[in-house]
């Protein structure tokens, strides 16, 4: 089932394809007791989720230690494909709802990843700041950068500005300009996943890069 991460990854190591191979399993059993994952979605667990989770990888390769939180990470995406990918990154999920939390948590000790946290609750509660806020469509644009632009780290390491790295799909005009009347510096980018995916699924998929000089 991991052909699909290998097509487009195929540097990945031993390790990481075993971590990769065994998140079918565990979805599976995870999604028969919360609902995490659309149940005619699960057969396409990789497509859908793993590897669209994963586009971030294509567009940024972090740096040892840097930060990333995760909102409304839900089961864990993107943040458990990406802490399989990156394992010296540190990962922060969060999400309101407790029990999709400890979906994640469980997958997390299954595959033994040291590299990610968990958070249950409101964001806003949050008392650390990130080099990226990493989404998955929790939120509109501006509302999302409302609710953590205090928690971007000012100091840049990574070869990219640190900010927002959404995974989005559909029109997004109206939630693009809506961020930028909210701060006229903010640079809002645009990336088709179609140009890195060639699966049918990502025709009308993006990547939004929103950063600040």
């Amino acid at each position: 089932m991991i052909d699909i991460i290998l097509k487009y990854f195929p540097e990945i190591t031993e390790l990481q394809k075993q971590q990769f191979a065994a998140l079918y399993d565990l979805y599976k059993t995870a999604n028969e007791k919360v609902n995490v994952i659309s149940r005619k979605d699960i057969d396409q667990l990789y497509e859908r989720h793993i590897l669209h989770s994963l586009a971030i990888a294509k567009f940024v390769q972090f740096i040892p230690h840097t930060k990333v939180l995760d909102l409304g990470t839900g089961g864990g995406f993107p943040g458990i494909p990406l802490a399989i990918m990156f394992p010296e990154v540190n990962f922060t999920l969060c999400d309101s709802i407790s029990k999709k939390i400890v979906v994640s948590e469980s997958v997390s000790e299954a595959l033994e990843l040291p590299n990610t946290d968990f958070v249950v609750g409101r964001v806003e509660n949050l008392k650390e700041q990130f080099e990226f806020v990493i989404s998955r469509a929790v939120a509109p644009m501006d509302q999302l950068y409302r609710w953590t632009q205090s928690y971007i780290d000012e100091t840049s390491r990574n070869s990219k500005i640190n900010g927002y790295l959404l995974l989005k799909g559909g029109d997004l005009k109206e939630e693009t300009k809506a961020i930028k009347r909210m701060n006229r510096k903010l640079f809002v980018d645009e990336y088709p996943l179609k140009d890195w995916f060639d699966e049918e699924f990502f025709e009308t998929k993006k990547l939004i890069y929103i950063y600040r000089y």
